[in-house]
């Protein structure tokens, strides 16, 4: 069978290109001399400088950084926990409505989920800040971290925690020793997880922020609806940036620990 023909390689072609293209594009205009995006003016790197040096989107990416950082360690918590409930305790009174809570933000709408936030925050007098952005993305981020972390609980080995209670373990000493260092590759994938959705929020924060919690989501579309500046370009670039360097090194560090992993396999073999 053939696998190559012209028309798959056209399709990854226009594929890759829909999906990449406006990003080289926005790079390369994140060089332009001229303020006019759109107008090709020469190369310069002025825009980085005029940046790094606007107090207001330094202030936003702050907020948004700390936004994340606290949600995602709320709701990796909260979602591993949550996870470990419906695996493990069984069949339980509620259990049905129990899990139809932890996952109904999979389906919600954002501005529903926004929405129901800002009345609930209204509702218990809590003046909307930081902390309310915090809560309200730590309430959405758990349930993805549920399923990340009960997808591996459901696949977990029983008989090692087992093992550790026969030789005098407690529950918690079995799951701190043992369930926790196994299942900490998924509980790391839900906080990164959680850390990603809430950088990218834009909706539920919109709702549920207030005066000195601006994200850079936010920020970022109250100045595009003014027209896109070099200054957004610039900032663009330098997350695509992060981002591909963070997705190198992870796969560098994976190649590696797979090869280490194989180089020990064979040395175990050897020595058999």
């Amino acid at each position: 069978m053939k696998r190559f023909s012209w028309f798959n390689a056209t399709s990854l072609t226009l594929g890759f290109s829909f999906l990449y293209l406006p990003m080289i594009i926005l790079v390369v205009y994140s060089f332009n001399e001229s303020r006019l995006v759109t107008v090709w003016a020469g190369f310069s790197t002025k825009w980085y400088g005029e940046l790094l040096q606007n107090e207001e989107f330094l202030n936003a990416a702050w907020v948004t950084a700390k936004v994340a950082f606290f949600s995602s360690c709320l709701a990796t918590v909260l979602g591993t926990m949550a996870a470990y409930v419906i695996v493990r305790a069984g069949r339980f009174p509620g259990r049905t409505l129990f899990s139809g809570m932890i996952y109904a933000p999979l389906v919600m709408p954002e501005v529903i989920t926004g929405l129901s936030l800002l009345l609930l925050f209204i509702g218990i007098g809590l003046d909307r800040g930081i902390l309310t952005v915090v809560l309200a993305h730590t309430t959405f981020a758990m349930c993805y971290v549920s399923v990340v972390v009960s997808s591996r609980l459901v696949s977990f080995d029983r008989s090692l925690e087992e093992a550790a209670l026969d030789l005098g373990c407690s529950q918690f000493e079995a799951f701190r020793l043992v369930t926790l260092p196994i299942i900490a590759p998924a509980v790391i994938s839900g906080w990164l997880l959680a850390f990603t959705l809430s950088l990218d929020d834009l909706v539920i924060a919109s709702f549920t922020t207030g005066p000195g919690a601006t994200t850079l989501p936010i920020k970022v579309f109250s100045a595009v609806r003014l027209g896109v500046s070099p200054e957004i370009n610039a900032l663009s670039t330098l997350m695509i940036a992060i981002v591909t360097v963070g997705v190198i090194t992870a796969s560098l560090i994976s190649k590696r620990a797979a090869v280490q992993q194989a180089r020990d396999e064979r040395a175990a073999d050897r020595a058999e």
